[in-house]
């Protein structure tokens, strides 16, 4: 049932996907050796733990009570129009921080330094409509080891409606996708919830990568729990407020709450300094080692806004993520001095945007380069 919070292991990504591309090893004193060196270090010092805080439980807590309240007045007190309309707002942002912020966490064993509260956080998903199942394999295990690698991360792979990276096929529709982009990133969690899983759980893969082997429980907690989603987001609501009232409130809060998901995740990946590294087609080995690779293909933004970093969960701070996905997202703004010192001295490229205005504009500039190039 929690095989699939073992969330970051190298040794068993790649016994598991022997045949995907290979990092190097470095020949000379590793960047990566050396970062984890000097990360280690600062835990060390400091005497903090490397997971969550009383600050992290207080928010956790906070979106935990805010999404209940939100729920029962929307379903159980049926407010009128504008009122129902901001409060479906509130509630798609608060099904994304929670995502941002405990599940996220919880999934990569880094909320608690206790396993089965990093279990019950990242099971989390579970009750919003996802599967953390797959989320595990798709996330902690394909994306974080292969980020940007079209054929084998599945977060660029938008085919055929828009074109992420300029080894993918062009259709005449991408030249538009700068324009359209808008419309297909909100109805990602519509498509999650109803479409994508299925479609994971029925082929048993992820793109063209097969599926880790399911156990009993691990069926029966997809199916439970997706039968458990429609019952809280659409059949009771339906019966309690009504068709039309459910409908209006339920395309207002997941229409937001995909927007918001998916700014957030191509703002990390796909913006214009990023890049789209493809193994060698010869031993299938990529050209940086795994460190490197990251720092290639991440960037930050708005770093110094602590709204948006407290709302994201850090995520802002995706360099860090990526690099030390175990670690809290609370401990990012300190580590990222070491980080940035490090990438200095090694002469690594650290892509960052000031403002999260900045990092939107880079990634709608890329869309439009990947349309017209």
């Amino acid at each position: 049932m929690a095989s699939w919070l073992n969330s970051f292991n190298f040794a068993g990504i790649f016994y598991f996907y022997m045949s995907n591309p290979k990092f190097p090893q470095s020949k000379t004193q590793s960047f990566h050796s050396e970062l984890k060196r000097r990360v280690n270090a600062y835990f060390q010092e400091t005497g903090k733990d490397q997971t969550g805080n009383f600050k992290l439980f207080s928010k956790a807590m906070f979106l935990g009570l805010a999404f209940v309240a939100l729920y029962v007045h929307l379903v159980f007190f049926t407010p009128g129009i504008i009122l129902g309309v901001i409060e479906s707002i509130l509630f798609g942002g608060v099904v994304a921080a929670i995502g941002f912020n405990v599940m996220h966490d919880g999934a990569h064993g880094s909320f608690s330094k206790y396993k089965s509260v990093n279990l019950l956080a990242a099971f989390s998903l579970n009750v919003l409509g996802g599967s953390s199942f797959m989320w595990n394999v798709k996330h902690n295990i394909i994306h974080h080891a292969y980020t940007n690698v079209d054929g084998v991360d599945d977060d660029i792979d938008i085919q055929p409606w828009m074109r992420m990276s300029s080894t993918q096929k062009k259709y005449k529709l991408h030249k538009y996708q700068h324009r359209y982009f808008w419309f297909l990133y909100s109805l990602l969690y519509i498509l999650w919830i109803f479409v994508l899983d299925y479609q994971k759980y029925f082929k048993n893969k992820i793109g063209t990568m097969q599926l880790k082997k399911m156990h009993i429980a691990d069926h029966v907690i997809f199916w439970l729990f997706k039968a458990v989603n429609l019952f809280i987001f659409i059949a009771l609501p339906i019966w309690m407020a009504g068709f039309l009232p459910w409908l209006l409130g339920f395309l207002v809060a997941t229409l937001f709450a995909g927007f918001v998901l998916s700014t957030v995740f191509q703002l990390a990946h796909t913006v214009e300094h990023t890049a789209f590294p493809m193994p060698d087609e010869a031993d299938g080995r990529l050209q940086d080692e795994w460190a490197i690779h990251q720092l290639k293909t991440t960037a930050n933004f708005a770093t110094k806004n602590k709204i948006i970093s407290a709302l994201v969960g850090g995520l802002n701070f995706q360099v860090e993520h990526h690099l030390f996905p175990k670690i809290s997202h609370i401990h990012y703004p300190a580590i990222s001095k070491i980080i940035k010192q490090t990438c200095s001295e090694f002469n690594i490229p650290y892509i960052e945007y000031p403002k999260m205005r900045m990092a939107f504009a880079s990634h709608v500039a890329y869309l439009k380069e990947m349309g017209r190039k």
